[in-house]
């Protein structure tokens, strides 16, 4: 069983700190340690999983207190017209986002900066800790599971999503992507995301201000998560200015190959998981953010968004960024479309394993996800 008061005395052990100054995330906590204990049918290795990256969570949380009472000005950076690609997975955001951040003139978050926001020692510009363990981190998740490297590349030092630091204020998808919860995952839905997005906000400052201190001259974060077609509201108000690109591709294209990712990444964790139960409410989930987005877009026209097609991402790359950059008021330089294209050579996708999946083996099939999606294909198929 997973034990909040251990987890928490773990994670001030570690911290080398007396309590916590701002706890208002214990009632969601406590309604995940419930759910991973009595629905996600959790084997030892899950149950140890959960348990670090929990106590991992709580730790930077404290860390991160204690690096605001020291550099009280890290609260005074202003994350100004963020860049944010949504749309849902697998539609080529991640090699959109990770082929624009190349680009130096922007801030993108990079993986071992999302799972560790704080530094493990004051001399981090010189040598940053954190870059081996998150490496380290991500080589264990390929042994437990092979099959994730043909889903979706993985790498310690490229940009990756924000839901990671969403996660430290327990109010994001993470830990339905480790264990089926569904139950936890329906009631987060409809609680107020305010802290999550406020706490979210704080991370971006925090790591601003160390890619500051490490020379990075960059003016407009880049940003990419699926989780934001849910709470666009959310984003909008933490984020003003913010710029929104949203890719698409068709559902039947999509959401199988996703049901598999998660299968792909819970299977290790469950010696029951029920892989197609699964499947079915990530896609019950995805319907559930398209339709709020659409709904959004209905409501705020004068909301800024860009749409963009899988297929013409990857058929005129190019063409697309420009796109990207008129919309977002950015200028697009030589050197950076240069570096843009060197990147798209060395990560092209047929450098990596092909990923094979049947939608029939997670309860799919093309008519019944074209049902489901009916109003989102009508609006952009």
């Amino acid at each position: 069983m997973l034990d909040k008061q251990t987890l928490i005395n773990e994670a001030l052990a570690q911290a080398k700190r007396t309590s916590f100054l701002d706890d208002s995330f214990e009632p969601v906590l406590d309604r995940l340690l419930t759910a991973l204990n009595t629905q996600a049918s959790l084997n030892e290795v899950g149950a140890g999983f959960q348990s670090a990256r929990l106590r991992d969570l709580l730790t930077n949380r404290l860390r991160m207190e204690a690096w605001f009472e020291k550099h009280p000005e890290i609260l005074e950076e202003t994350i100004e017209r963020p860049i944010v690609v949504v749309g849902l997975p697998r539609t080529g955001t991640t090699m959109l986002h990770r082929t624009i951040a190349t680009d130096s003139s922007l801030l993108a978050p990079i993986w071992y900066e999302v799972r560790q926001p704080v530094p493990l020692a004051d001399d981090f510009e010189l040598a940053d800790e954190r870059i081996g363990i998150s490496e380290a981190e991500v080589a264990a998740m390929l042994e437990a599971a092979p099959e994730l490297a043909a889903i979706h590349p993985m790498d310690a030092r490229a940009p990756d999503e924000e839901i990671m630091l969403l996660e430290h204020s327990f109010m994001s998808t993470v830990p339905e992507c480790y264990a089926h919860i569904p139950q936890f995952g329906d009631w987060l839905y409809e609680q107020d995301q305010s802290a999550g997005y406020d706490y979210l906000y704080r991370c971006l400052q925090f790591l601003q201000w160390q890619k500051r201190r490490k020379g990075q001259t960059g003016t407009r974060w880049l940003l990419k998560t699926p989780h934001h077609l849910h709470y666009p509201e959310y984003l909008f108000k933490r984020f003003p200015d913010a710029a929104v690109v949203q890719t698409h591709r068709h559902p039947v294209d999509v959401i199988p190959s996703y049901g598999s990712m998660m299968a792909a990444l819970a299977h290790p964790f469950s010696d029951r998981l029920n892989a197609p139960a699964l499947a079915q409410d990530w896609a019950a989930k995805w319907a559930k953010g398209l339709a709020k987005t659409m709904d959004y877009r209905a409501a705020h026209p004068e909301a800024p968004y860009l749409d963009l097609y899988f297929m013409d991402t990857v058929a005129n790359p190019e063409t697309e960024i420009r796109k990207i950059y008129d919309f977002a008021g950015l200028e697009l330089t030589a050197e950076a479309l240069a570096e843009m294209a060197h990147w798209r050579a060395f990560n092209e996708r047929e450098s990596r394993p092909e990923h094979h999946y049947q939608l029939a083996d997670f309860g799919f099939d093309a008519e019944g996800i074209a049902a489901q999606f009916s109003k989102y294909i009508a609006a952009y198929f």
